[in-house]
């Protein structure tokens, strides 16, 4: 990008931490990330976030930003929008695509207009959506998941076994989370696949399977060492695999995402595969599904850590280049 100095002289600040209620696993994705660039020899320092006071302070001290803030305004697009408006190079997709895939509802209602597979589900309005909730429940079907509109890391995600849970289960998501859904549970396997941009091209990681010791793959079961065996492969036949993989590029360009994301979705016993979520600030931890994926594919840390710093140029693969 003409103008700019070269990329060893950026100064390269590493966003982390924030308000929401991943701001640990923020951190932890933070540290990696920068120890990754000061080992790669870039100019690269933490700016970990406490107060939205701090923000502006903060982005004033470097060039370009490498956003490792999980969930609130790190993936709703404000941080990207502002960082727009500032002029500041960042990493990953912009405001609009972070807000699509952030909001499950507005990311499902994406997905439907590009005839991509998506459970069913329920919104039920604000007026009266206890009521709602309960009859939409039984129009999907038992077992049913519980899932907050706006939140990551399958925080305050349930699966619903029965009627007689339910109420207690949304009152609950609605008291925690505010705005929330219901989605048709889709028996089968857990899968997640990573994307990331490589030469001007977005590519489909090697598919993980996600298999939690206990439950389903909750908060708990992403971020407790030991929590998940990871197949990886997964464990699925060559086409399915391919058409998994398939789907997962087209949510993530349906949500007009750019250079990295993780997208996860159910496959039945018959190969069908549903798209849940497209998650554009993926976790950098050493129980992370991005890094996992991105070793699978012969890329070391490091190099998936360089890879995702080059997005930060998005005007072509020429500003990309690392001279």
């Amino acid at each position: 990008m003409a103008g700019w100095p070269k990329w060893r002289q950026l100064r390269i600040g590493v966003l982390m931490g924030g308000l929401s209620a991943e701001r640990e696993v923020s951190l932890r994705s933070g540290e990696n990330v920068y120890r990754a660039l000061k080992a790669r020899g870039y100019n690269a320092i933490k700016l970990e976030l406490s107060s939205p006071d701090e923000l502006i302070p903060k982005l004033a001290e470097v060039d370009l930003v490498f956003i490792c803030l999980h969930g609130g305004l790190g993936e709703d697009g404000t941080i990207q929008a502002l960082l727009d408006c500032l002029g500041k190079p960042y990493t990953g997709s912009g405001a609009l695509a972070s807000r699509l895939a952030l909001d499950k509802l507005l990311a499902k209602e994406a997905f439907l207009r590009a005839g991509l597979p998506t459970p069913p589900y329920i919104h039920p309005d604000s007026e009266g959506w206890l009521a709602a909730a309960l009859e939409g429940a039984e129009r999907l079907g038992f077992p049913v998941v519980v899932k907050p509109r706006a939140e990551g890391s399958s925080l305050g995600v349930r699966i619903v076994h029965s009627p007689a849970e339910l109420e207690a289960a949304l009152r609950e998501t609605k008291e925690r989370f505010g705005d929330l859904y219901l989605e048709k549970f889709i028996p089968g396997k857990e899968v997640t696949a990573g994307i990331l941009r490589i030469g001007g091209e977005d590519r489909a990681l090697p598919l993980i399977e996600l298999r939690p010791r206990e439950g389903f793959y909750d908060y708990k079961a992403k971020y407790t060492p030991g929590a998940t065996e990871f197949i990886i492969p997964a464990a699925l036949e060559p086409e399915v695999a391919q058409k998994a993989q398939e789907l997962a590029l087209a949510a993530h360009h349906a949500l007009g995402c750019f250079g990295f994301s993780r997208v996860d979705l159910r496959v039945t016993e018959a190969g069908e595969a549903f798209i849940l979520e497209v998650n554009t600030i993926p976790g950098m931890t050493a129980t992370s599904d991005l890094p996992k994926a991105a070793a699978a594919a012969g890329i070391p840390f490091e190099e998936l850590v360089e890879y995702m710093l080059k997005t930060a140029f998005k005007e072509g693969e020429d500003a990309r280049s690392f001279d």
